[in-house]
């Protein structure tokens, strides 16, 4: 394994959790299972990521498109979603993490969107790793709320469509402030990024593990480290650029 140092480790990992269903599946175990059985492995990636000197860590809790699950199956995400909020926020908050949702927050309930907002006020001042929750997020829908905004700025007269770069563009996204992602991860061997920052993804190095989320360890994530230091990275350039570290 090649060692990682300081001057190797991406500053910005955002992962795909997939696979916590079919892990429960494979066990005979209900579904709701394997997602409290996902839990776990939230607290470990977030442990390891502050520990190996990642700044920012972006997990895929819940997306736009995944209200289509039963009823009974997003109730219990939910629940999760609270309880994880409620148990852990305090001692996230102790460890200096700083919390940061993105998504569509515009139709959430009344008993999801408080806590989400308190998570981050929160922590707002902290200074260790930044833990981004994107939570009923789709990437489509992040740009084309992106783009409605600044339609209507330019319908105001308040911009010049010739202002509109793709500088512009990310500080109108979710995202606003977050340094692109260096390394994307999915977990069990699905090859796609389902609808997961995509804009930002534009030169992040996409890594698919075979295994399911709840199997996510500590060790896991350290391989994935160690195999993004081995990679080189062009930028679209012919010489190899290293990750420059990001301030929070």
């Amino acid at each position: 394994m090649n060692q990682i140092t300081p001057s190797t480790v991406p500053a910005h990992v955002a992962i795909i959790m997939d696979g916590n269903g079919r892990w429960a599946s494979a066990r005979g175990l209900p579904r709701a299972m394997g997602h409290r059985k996902g839990v776990e492995s939230v607290r470990e990636a977030v442990r390891t990521a502050a520990e190996s000197g990642v700044r920012y860590l972006t997990l895929f809790a819940f997306s736009s498109e995944n209200w289509s699950r039963p009823e009974s199956e997003i109730t219990d995400l939910m629940g999760l979603l609270k309880t994880f909020i409620r148990r852990d926020l305090a001692v996230l908050h102790r460890e200096n993490v700083r919390i940061r949702v993105i998504g569509d927050k515009s139709n959430l309930s009344s008993d999801i969107l408080p806590l989400l907002l308190e998570a981050e006020d929160t922590t707002r001042a902290n200074s260790g790793i930044t833990l981004v929750i994107a939570f009923n997020y789709g990437s489509r829908d992040e740009i084309a709320r992106a783009v409605r905004m600044l339609a209507a700025e330019v319908a105001a007269g308040r911009l010049d469509p010739a202002e509109i770069t793709s500088e512009r563009i990310g500080a109108s996204l979710d995202t606003a402030g977050i340094p692109d992602p260096d390394l994307i991860i999915r977990t069990s061997g699905e090859e796609r990024l389902s609808n997961f920052l995509l804009w930002q993804a534009a030169y992040a190095e996409l890594m698919f593990i075979p295994d399911f989320w709840p199997d996510f360890s500590r060790e896991t994530f350290l391989a994935a480290l160690s195999r993004y230091s081995m990679r080189e990275r062009r930028f679209g350039g012919l010489r190899a650029a290293k990750t420059l570290a990001v301030g929070s």
